[in-house]
């Protein structure tokens, strides 16, 4: 008889134990199994720790560490004065935050913010939206070269930028209003009118933003499938129709991360009305970031720590909103929304069902 004993019916026959090719552990390919307290798991651990490291204590002591201290700051009568002796302050809870909304110059400055944020986020998305575009398609010569140009303003000194815009801006032979001289307008002082400062400062903070939207737009615009205009292009839909239902469903993701980064950083606009306006004229150019510099150079640190996360929440807001709005729609909740259609029983040949 032989030594390898038979398989009755229905019963599995044994095989050959799995080989190193076969196994879904280790072979050629895969990753090697490596217990929680063997030596090599220790020894990665330790290389891993290593590399965190120092972005662990860099993050602690120049990001987590300030921003707790300043929340601790929002919350106490804290001033210049008393950083000779921190401990003497006092616990104001939310005064400073009450104080903060019953401050005229801050719902100013607030009013201000707004307005800039609800008028510059839409127009430097749609402008960089529409080089990229023709970037991307439309210029076939030079294309670098448009690039780079477009990209310039963003790595720009502000001193130098200031230079030039004061100098476009001026109201005598500034190169704006001389402009607006060829056509018989009488172009105003832009920098010392509370209706044309923000404006000014506008298109000054869309100039600088575009080129890296550009580049940011250009990435999702080459990720979309021409296979796709082209079916809508055999399907008759004309150019607008196919930027409109090809192009902007397919970037739609690239249109929120750019809605986000440009409403991140128009909430915290400060450079713009601190080299050119100091926040006039008559705080019509002023800022919430603007007021929170002018505060803590005041002195009054916890009175600016509290406006801090005011900004911080707004922050927060917009974000949650523009989401809500560009994000991902779940098809499948609209789906579960809606009511099973009822189900139809096809009539017998004797007339009933």
């Amino acid at each position: 008889m032989s030594s390898r004993t038979e398989a009755g019916p229905g019963a599995a026959a044994p095989g050959p134990g799995p080989s190193p090719e076969t196994s879904p552990r280790i072979g050629p390919g895969r990753d090697i199994a490596v217990r929680a307290h063997s030596p090599l798991y220790r020894r990665r651990t330790r290389i891993a720790w290593g590399f965190a490291i120092p972005f662990m204590v860099l993050f602690l002591a120049f990001t987590l560490g300030p921003v707790l201290m300043s929340l601790g700051m929002s919350v106490t009568d804290i001033r210049s004065a008393d950083l000779r002796n921190p401990f003497d302050v006092n616990f104001v809870g939310l005064d400073n935050f009450a104080a903060v909304f019953a401050d005229e110059i801050f719902r100013k400055a607030a009013l201000n913010t707004a307005y800039f944020v609800l008028v510059g986020i839409p127009l430097t998305i749609a402008l960089s939206l529409a080089i990229a575009v023709l970037l991307n398609i439309g210029i076939t010569r030079l294309k670098a070269f448009f690039r780079i140009g477009y990209y310039m303003p963003v790595v720009t000194s502000i001193v130098a930028v200031a230079v030039v815009w004061r100098f476009l801006l001026q109201p005598d032979n500034g190169l704006i209003n001389e402009v607006l001289g060829w056509f018989g307008i009488d172009g105003p002082n832009w920098l010392a009118s509370t209706t044309w400062a923000m404006p000014a400062l506008i298109a000054m903070a869309t100039w600088r933003s575009i080129g890296t939207l550009i580049i940011i737009f250009l990435a999702g615009l080459q990720a979309v499938d021409p296979a796709q205009h082209e079916a809508a292009a055999l399907d008759g839909a004309g150019g607008w129709q196919r930027f409109r239902f090809v192009t902007l469903p397919a970037v739609r993701p690239t249109l929120l991360f750019a809605a986000v980064i440009t409403g991140i950083g128009y909430l915290q606009f400060f450079e713009e009305p601190f080299v050119m306006t100091q926040g006039g004229p008559l705080n019509s150019t002023i800022s919430v970031a603007y007021y929170i510099y002018n505060q803590f150079g005041f002195g009054n640190y916890g009175f600016a720590a509290a406006m801090s996360y005011v900004l911080f929440v707004a922050i927060i807001i917009l974000t949650l909103v523009q989401f809500r709005a560009l994000g991902d729609r779940d098809e499948t909740k609209r789906r579960r929304r809606r009511k099973p259609a009822r189900a139809v029983v096809p009539a017998t040949p004797g007339g009933t069902r």
